[in-house]
């Protein structure tokens, strides 16, 4: 166990995390929503400091990251635990497994560890995914900051309900993220995921304004986030954070408790991209879809192919010092320069 970051003590030997924006108040033996922050004797502690649950070196698209270092690898890691209830988990076995089974299990692995795994497997960036990073952020802000001492990147994949205090903490060794709104009214947010929408929006407007990369994802289930008027009030959203910002419209496949929905149609997900560059986002990117032309870059400008993709595998990037190969527009998004040169960032 480590101590917790982020936590008041309060009156009977009582806390209040501050990390996610639930801010449980947390009696002395309990631990918080997410099953894995444990008030003992009025000092709360991480239990799945150094514990991890699953690594993996995946494609940095695999994120989804698509206008952040593309064609490079990140190495993913992930604890136990979640801060929310989604019925639509896709990695509800181990991000429910402390709430549902008060079960907390990983390989020990340090910091270090970590970063040299990162380094030995020639990974731009370490992405900490799977399950919600907020609910490990003493673990991932330890690893992020050796990290990014070598020069390995940092990433986010999250349901952006850290509080401003937990972003502003991580936010110097945190390079990009993915954040996912799941929908637009805090009636989703509630039934679906047993947390509130505005939390989120706020945290999508400080990333932003923090200087954070950052693309949205959306998972598109029939019925319960596809009409034309949700869909459009994100896209609206997310423009009002840039035009730069990219949009993910996934395709969702029934999972966990929401086995009674029929998988998106394919022609839910290209409208629900359609409407996102009506809107007027320049980068719309269809997901769960193979061969489907949304996987590409576009460059706004020219409309020419940039990055052209199948899945996660990319044919070759006709991007040069940030911009178009073809017209020469700059190009949003952060990229690997010519060597000899710095990063570029747009």
């Amino acid at each position: 166990m480590k101590e917790a970051m982020l936590y008041q003590e309060l009156s009977d030997k009582r806390v209040r995390c501050d990390l996610c924006s639930h801010r449980c108040v947390i009696a002395d033996s309990k631990r918080g929503i997410c099953g894995v922050r444990e008030n003992k004797d009025g000092t709360l502690y991480s239990l799945v400091y150094g514990k991890i649950v699953a690594t993996h070196v995946d494609p940095i698209e695999k994120k989804p990251l698509f206008n952040f270092h593309p064609g490079t690898r990140a190495f993913s890691v992930a604890t136990v635990g979640c801060n929310f209830k989604c019925a639509h988990c896709q990695n509800a076995e181990i991000s429910q497994m402390p709430a549902e089974h008060n079960r907390i299990i990983g390989q020990e692995i340090s910091p270090e560890k970590i970063v040299k795994a990162a380094e030995k497997n020639d990974c731009k960036s370490i992405a900490y995914t799977y399950t919600e990073p907020t609910i490990f952020m003493e673990y991932a802000y330890d690893t992020a900051m050796l990290a990014s001492k070598r020069g390995i990147k940092n990433v986010f994949v999250t349901n952006g309900y850290m509080t401003e205090k937990a972003l502003r903490t991580i936010h110097p060794y945190l390079d990009a993220a993915n954040v996912d709104l799941k929908g637009f009214t805090e009636e989703h947010y509630q039934k679906i995921c047993a947390a509130r929408l505005k939390p989120v929006l706020d945290t999508l407007k400080l990333m932003k304004e923090l200087d954070i990369w950052v693309e949205v994802t959306t998972l598109i289930i029939p019925t319960i986030n596809d009409s034309d008027e949700v869909l459009r009030n994100i896209a609206e959203f997310i423009l009002s954070l840039g035009v730069e910002t990219p949009w993910h419209v996934s395709r969702f496949h029934p999972t966990y408790k929401m086995l009674d929905l029929p998988p998106t149609s394919v022609q839910s997900v290209i409208r629900a991209r359609q409407i996102g560059l009506e809107v007027g986002l320049r980068y719309v990117y269809s997901g769960n879809i193979p061969g489907d032309e949304g996987e590409h870059t576009y460059c706004y400008n020219c409309g020419k192919v940039l990055i052209p993709r199948y899945g996660y595998q990319l044919e070759e990037i006709r991007i040069e010092d940030s911009r178009c190969k073809y017209c020469g527009a700059a190009i949003d998004g952060v990229y690997a320069k010519k060597p000899g040169r710095s990063e570029g960032r747009l």
